[in-house]
């Protein structure tokens, strides 16, 4: 793999993090309704999760799931089930005002197993394998993995920043409500592109 290989991982890596998607939403979701601090487990979940996923899935986990493509759709039904549940609890999370009593952030290892279920993660993740490490060595793999790792996290930051940022405005229940059953409609909107459904 070469630097200019890594450099094209890493602009890719930047890309396919900052634009909309799940992971993005319910985060945007969870820095609205509990601040970014409390969303930190939720982000590392996501880069070290994510990681994990690319490089297994480039140390050969592809090569299971095309011996047997019926994974294929039970991961895509494991997913569309999992999603709907998320965007419901997002539809119903408690106003700002009440969190502390009524609902908390995805936690590190929630946020971590995510990837597995979300379709545009592994749609990243296959696009990542086959364009940009190929049949490099399991260590350029690792470098390969490390370097979306650490792209991944300021990406998906900025969409809790954005959350947090509209805290002010949501301090009416009614607005808020608004708000999380937008995040929920997107949330279920983002299926439609990565599934073909």
């Amino acid at each position: 793999m070469t630097l200019e290989t890594l450099t094209a991982l890493a602009l890719f890596a930047f890309v396919s993090s900052s634009t909309p998607g799940p992971n993005n939403l319910m985060l945007m979701a969870s820095g609205a309704n509990f601040g970014f601090v409390r969303t930190i487990p939720h982000m590392l979940g996501i880069s070290v999760g994510f990681m994990v996923m690319l490089f297994s899935v480039g140390a050969g986990l592809v090569q299971i799931f095309d011996r047997f493509p019926v994974i294929y759709d039970v991961l895509k039904i494991a997913s569309v089930i999992y999603m709907l549940w998320l965007a419901w609890k997002i539809a119903h999370a408690a106003p700002i005002t009440k969190k502390a009593q009524a609902g908390a952030p995805m936690t590190f290892l929630q946020a971590a197993a995510f990837q597995w279920v979300n379709p545009k993660a592994w749609a990243m993740a296959l696009t990542a394998i086959t364009v940009y490490v190929g049949d490099a060595s399991i260590l350029w793999l690792a470098v390969g993995a490390l370097i979306f790792a650490i792209v991944n996290l300021p990406s998906v930051s900025i969409w809790t920043i954005a959350g947090q940022q509209m805290q002010r405005f949501l301090t009416n229940p009614r607005r808020l409500r608004a708000y999380n059953w937008t995040m929920a409609a997107l949330l279920v909107a983002s299926l439609y592109p990565v599934l073909g459904l």
